[in-house]
């Protein structure tokens, strides 16, 4: 099966999807202005609107990889994504501290999905 892309880039492609799976870029907030709540929240719509381009939503993840530039925001981040994630498809997670590329973003998820058939 071929790979398709989205939001093809020179660095990046927002979005490939191959043999039914899709994989997103890693997310940042945009406003990297905001406290982790608020970047949190942007970075999970980011990933609501990308994984509905591609014929998925956060109630197929498979695979979620978090990074906080600071431990000390793993509660806020956690509160935001408790009222996120879709209760009963909880996906395996991994939350690390990183040193991100921009030292304004607090934040920076990505996910691996099935497909909706």
């Amino acid at each position: 099966m071929a790979v398709i892309r989205h939001h093809v880039g020179k660095r990046l492609s927002e979005i490939a999807v191959h043999n039914g799976t899709v994989y997103l870029a890693g997310q940042i907030a945009e406003d990297a202005d905001q406290d982790i709540v608020g970047q949190t929240r942007e970075v999970l719509g980011h990933i609501d609107r990308l994984l509905g381009e591609a014929n998925s939503d956060k109630s197929q993840l498979l695979s979620v990889q978090i990074y906080i530039s600071d431990m000390m925001h793993f509660a806020g981040m956690n509160a935001v994504w408790d009222e996120w994630v879709a209760q009963g498809d909880t996906p395996p997670r991994a939350t690390v501290e990183a040193k991100l590329a921009n030292p304004k973003c607090l934040v920076e998820i990505f996910v691996v999905a099935a497909q909706r058939s």
